[in-house]
């Protein structure tokens, strides 16, 4: 059985990474700490198995930034690019999707939806912190 594989690149183009399969997780989060550090008022995620996630090329040039411990937010330190965030505790990779143009951001819920800035109104749950098991579950209206 094969598995898809995407390549996603800095913005200039020197850290290259791949992912493998699928991911866990497609959504979009609101939280401020992604808000802030992408400098967007919304995070396309997607979250893929540590295993699944691999740099191929410029690894050297990858800086780390940890504002907390559960997420250490990786970047190009030649263009200030960012490129995904480890989530060590989950065992998860965030690559955001914009950083892997090919793959088919099909997003299934929104995340930390309380911490808003811009409304979306497309249908999908919009989840005030997490869902369960991580979170309480709790949903707001669009």
């Amino acid at each position: 059985m094969s598995h898809a594989r995407y390549t996603g690149r800095c913005f200039c183009g020197s850290v290259e990474i791949e992912v493998t399969g699928e991911p866990a997780v497609s959504c979009y989060c609101h939280c401020k700490d992604c808000r802030g550090w992408l400098a967007a008022p919304i995070h396309g995620a997607t979250l893929w198995r540590t295993g699944d996630v691999r740099v191929v090329k410029g690894a050297e040039l990858l800086g780390t930034y940890k504002k907390t411990d559960r997420s250490h937010r990786q970047f190009c330190t030649r263009c200030g690019g960012g490129v995904m965030i480890g989530h060590p505790g989950m065992g998860m990779i965030d690559v955001m999707s914009v950083v892997i143009p090919e793959y088919p951001f099909r997003p299934t819920m929104h995340v930390n939806y309380e911490s808003k800035v811009l409304s979306m109104r497309d249908g999908l749950p919009k989840y005030k912190g997490f869902p369960r098991p991580d979170g309480t579950g709790d949903t707001l209206p669009d």
